[in-house]
């Protein structure tokens, strides 16, 4: 059995872990912002490329280590449906509020125990199942199809977080054998060579700006997922993972600030709804796992 994280550890993890939020929610503000002044693939595409060359240039001592995979075709799907999801976030975040879609984003956690228990053979009861339909429900709340408000680039959030839920299992079914900076390497290679072949159809010559925001979301977005693989080892994905629904917090000020994008009541109720929902599925697999770690409780 290995040993549970001290309290100091579970801090800094908490503070890494607020960190990397803290640095994705800067890369969707780079993403909305070169997308506007350029094209968003050319934000994809620097997106990925500076994360590559960021892991490539720290793993290169130990490259042919970190390269070997025991499941390149879980990799591959991986890395797919990960440049999915990101597709997805940055097209839409470039045409609707910065919070609004974080928050319908904020929906993957119920759908990865939603997945979890339709593919993985997962336990899924009664009140999760609430949970799950009260988080889809708050995802309505904000993109209120058929109202006279609604946008259909709301929808692409939803469908970034199908495919980051999507991402989350196959990672599940990777297993704990796999380095993680081997995720991280195949992932980051992958979209940058997609991209690479793509962005020359939707290269914008970029002014200096739009250089320096490109250069800027590379690294931020490497620097996030550096933080966020250290807050997982130091601290257990349950104690760090409710501060994931700051980025909502971040989304917002940005927005303010950046765009000018103040949230109405509707995407303020939503994102409620769905951090509430998510923070439930959380407490009830946190619990659930104590449970299992520590055995069932004495009877009164």
């Amino acid at each position: 059995m290995s040993a549970l994280p001290s309290p100091g550890d579970n801090a800094r993890g908490i503070l890494l872990m607020i960190g990397a939020i803290f640095a994705f929610s800067l890369m969707d503000l780079l993403a909305k912002a070169i997308g506007q002044r350029a094209d968003v693939v050319m934000a994809l595409w620097a997106r990925y490329a500076g994360q590559a060359l960021v892991v490539l240039l720290l793993v290169a001592p130990r490259l042919a280590s970190v390269a070997r995979t025991r499941h390149p075709g879980l990799q591959l799907l991986r890395s797919v449906v990960l440049l999915g999801a990101t597709i997805s976030f940055f097209t839409g975040l470039t045409h609707i509020g910065l919070a609004e879609a974080t928050a319908i984003m904020d929906v993957n956690p119920v759908l990865v125990t939603l997945g979890g228990a339709l593919f993985l053979g997962e336990r899924l009861g009664p009140r999760r199942l609430a949970a799950i339909a009260l988080a889809l429900l708050g995802a309505l709340v904000i993109i209120r199809p058929g109202s006279a408000v609604f946008s259909p680039y709301a929808v692409l959030p939803l469908l970034a977080a199908i495919f980051y839920s999507a991402y989350a299992l196959l990672t599940r079914l990777a297993g704990r054998d796999e380095d993680p900076w081997t995720s991280l390497l195949y992932t980051a290679l992958f979209g940058a060579v997609v991209l690479s072949f793509a962005v020359p159809f939707f290269w914008v010559p970029p002014d200096a700006v739009t250089l320096a925001l490109m250069a800027a979301i590379g690294l931020v977005g490497a620097a996030g997922q550096l933080m966020l693989i250290r807050a997982l080892a130091l601290a257990e994905a349950g104690t760090v993972a409710p501060f994931s629904y700051a980025g909502l917090v971040f989304a917002a000020i940005w927005g303010l600030v950046f765009f000018g994008e103040i949230p109405d009541m509707p995407t303020v109720i939503g994102a409620a709804i769905i951090a509430g929902a998510g923070l439930y599925v959380w407490y009830r697999e946190t619990r659930a796992a104590r449970a299992v770690h520590v055995g069932p409780r004495p009877g009164p």
